[in-house]
């Protein structure tokens, strides 16, 4: 089997982590036979590929043919857990070849490419090396072994029309992670979902120049034995843009063991937390006139897509739910993360001095302590009671005075990290100033935008990723278009709750297969049916419920969030690729593979909990001061183990699969 990507061994995105993280289960099934495709990147090869001599004669062969040519091809092992082979196609190299190689796919196909489009015109270089090797391969190796080719997205598509037009034998699936004119006309602020029967498709792609990408596209999935995506609401989309009805949806999962801390993912919450809360004390300082015990930490990530993303929704309620906590007194503060990159300068010296006076207040306050603790000692030990009024001199309260006027401010805790070069017209801070989020004293909501990804090694917040999301207590990801959503999944693996959408392949995946989300801390906004100012509403209810949570309750939802994460598991959902890999097959050589028709891969449903009340409106308290007794109450109707029991049952077997293709021969000499 051969997985063809522009992304192996190319850490950007979200196909490069669904890629990566498939490979351990993809090579348990295929072993020696699966290789991974992509292009030479020499800054890239250096640090994630071991070179190696391939092992098959028929690879080698079909590599020194294009090697001969001036094409060079390279072998290795991808440096990731499963090691898989890969076969890198050196673009730059070939790029001689383009000319005659745009010629070729018009007179193919009649798709022509613009010279100034350089990703289109390397995806035709990347599909040509591509299929001019399936040829050499599939000439060496006969009617047996039998190849198998699974392109992802359209930037692999050339290779898949070439290879079916040249009538090269071999299996295919294309997979479309996003289709591109989907994206481009959200991006649009367009009524997207509900006006998909509606577009002029050919007009809609070529008044934004990317009907040639669009071409590619369609073209693929059209060539394809199998089409797949991601999502239902991806599926329903690519029907409408490329006119080609998914057959198979293969969710995206993740690498579980990666993120399971066993029964410790409360305790690196904890830990987390207080780091987050270190940071938190410096930057606001001279401010910081709230509870940091009392204080939740939501945040947002991902690419700087502000309404696809769905920024503009989240920014609009956190004003309503500023207003809510304000009016009825909340004791509760929310501070709020934007990570999202975008182009700035340096740090924000505001910043790194808060840091600064975080720091000396610590040393200051140690220094102190120590000099207590000394003349505590040598009093006790002379058997005498110290007097506090004297245990501390002159000079300690002058080093105490100093320290706390140098946490005076004048000027408010900025609400950005770093120093932004579109600082004018950037739209995160141009709707934070719209809505007047300021971190003024009397807010209960905190902004803090951060436009870089975080990293242990920063001099603000020395944290990476997944550190991050396991100190925050809430994920918020309200976005509008999102053919998967890694995001809310990576929190639910963590046991973080998180917001998401019914837009978000993440969203529909979770509604189709957990009775009561809710209640396992997935929040599912509906911005399908109802309008940006219904969803808004339900996106702050949804906080608002969340902020009035006791400690215990939120310990209780993270238990149950946690354990989503086998939902999530590609030892679960790389059933839906192996059930491509087989209808693929089947299609293609008919007469050595058989798959009964219409045997699609069967999910299965969460209950709702069963100490869950009936009515979500009970599930919350309906002002924010409650009393303990009603904690106690929960805590006789919550049984831990006994939930983890069902669930872990309720997840046994969960998928049926149905016939397989039948064939005399095992797969692994069968077909690769």
């Amino acid at each position: 089997a051969f997985f063809v990507s522009r992304w192996i061994a190319v850490k950007l995105g979200g196909i490069y982590t669904v890629i990566q993280t498939k490979a351990k289960i993809t090579v348990d099934e295929w072993g020696e036979n699966l290789f991974m495709m992509g292009p030479y990147y020499e800054h890239n090869i250096n640090t994630q590929v071991e070179k190696c001599e391939p092992s098959n004669p028929a690879i080698k062969k079909a590599m020194g043919a294009l090697t001969e040519n001036g094409c060079p091809v390279y072998f290795g092992r991808w440096l990731i857990e499963g090691s898989p082979y890969v076969i890198l196609f050196d673009t730059k190299a070939a790029a001689w070849n383009v000319d005659r190689w745009k010629g070729d796919l018009w007179d193919t196909c009649g798709i022509g490419l613009p010279f100034h489009d350089i990703e289109a015109n390397d995806s035709l270089i990347f599909g040509s090396m591509v299929a001019w090797f399936f040829k050499e391969l599939t000439d060496q190796l006969g009617d047996s072994p039998n190849v198998l080719a699974h392109f992802h997205e359209w930037q692999a598509g050339a290779g898949l029309i070439l290879c079916r037009s040249r009538k090269i034998p071999i299996a295919s699936i294309f997979t479309t992670h996003a289709t591109l004119l989907g994206r481009y006309l959200c991006a649009g602020n367009v009524d997207f979902y509900n006006n998909l029967d509606k577009f002029n498709i050919d007009q809609e792609a070529g008044e934004r120049q990317i009907y040639h990408r669009y071409c590619l596209e369609r073209a693929a999935a059209h060539c394809a034995h199998v089409f797949t995506t991601v999502s239902q609401i991806t599926a329903v989309e690519a029907t409408h843009m490329l006119h080609r009805k998914p057959d198979v949806v293969t969710p995206n999962g993740l690498n579980i063991r990666k993120f399971s801390a066993m029964h410790e993912f409360q305790n690196l919450h904890s830990t987390n937390k207080g780091r987050i809360q270190e940071f938190i004390r410096g930057h606001f300082y001279g401010h910081l006139d709230f509870n940091l015990q009392k204080t939740l930490f939501f945040f947002i990530a991902g690419r700087y897509e502000f309404s696809n993303k769905g920024a503009d929704i989240f920014l609009e309620s956190l004003s309503r739910l500023n207003y809510l906590l304000r009016v009825h007194k909340s004791d509760v503060t929310v501070v709020v993360f934007f990570i999202m990159p975008a182009k700035t300068n340096n740090y924000n010296i505001e910043t790194l001095k808060g840091q600064a006076v975080r720091k000396q207040l610590w040393d200051t306050a140690h220094t102190v302590k120590e000099k207590f603790g000394t003349r505590l000692y040598e009093a006790l030990l002379k058997g005498d009671l110290p007097d506090m009024n004297t245990i501390l001199d002159r000079d300690d309260f002058t080093i105490m005075k100093r320290a706390i006027y140098a946490t005076q401010r004048h000027s408010l805790p900025p609400v950005t990290t770093h120093n932004m070069l579109d600082d004018a017209s950037d739209p995160i801070l141009a709707n934070i100033r719209r809505i007047g989020l300021f971190n003024a004293r009397v807010d209960r909501v905190k902004v803090l935008f951060h436009p870089e990804f975080l990293s242990s090694a920063s001099p603000l917040l020395p944290m990476d990723y997944e550190e991050f999301v396991r100190g925050c207590h809430l994920g918020v990801f309200p976005s509008y278009y999102e053919p998967w959503g890694y995001t809310p999944g990576e929190c639910t693996v963590m046991g973080i709750p998180s917001v998401t959408t019914n837009l978000s392949g993440f969203g529909c995946f979770m509604e189709e297969h957990v009775s009561d989300p809710t209640a396992y801390g997935i929040y599912i906004v509906d911005r399908r049916f109802r309008s940006a100012e219904e969803s808004c509403n339900q996106l702050t209810q949804f906080m608002f419920g969340f902020c009035q949570q006791s400690r215990r309750q939120r310990i209780i939802q993270r238990n149950r969030t946690e354990r989503l994460s086998d939902l999530l598991d590609w030892r679960y959902l790389g059933r839906f690729y192996m059930h491509a890999r087989s209808l693929a097959l089947s299609r293609a050589f008919p007469e050595k593979f058989w798959m009964e028709p219409l045997a699609p891969p069967q999910g299965f449903r969460y209950p709702r909990p069963g100490s869950v009340p009936p009515s979500p409106s009970a599930s919350v308290h309906s002002t924010p001061h409650h009393s303990d007794e009603e904690d106690g109450d929960e805590e006789e109707l919550y049984d831990e183990d006994e939930e983890a029991k069902r669930d872990r049952q309720n997840i046994k077997a969960p998928f049926s699969l149905g016939p397989t293709p039948e064939s005399n021969n095992k797969r692994s000499t069968d077909a690769i």
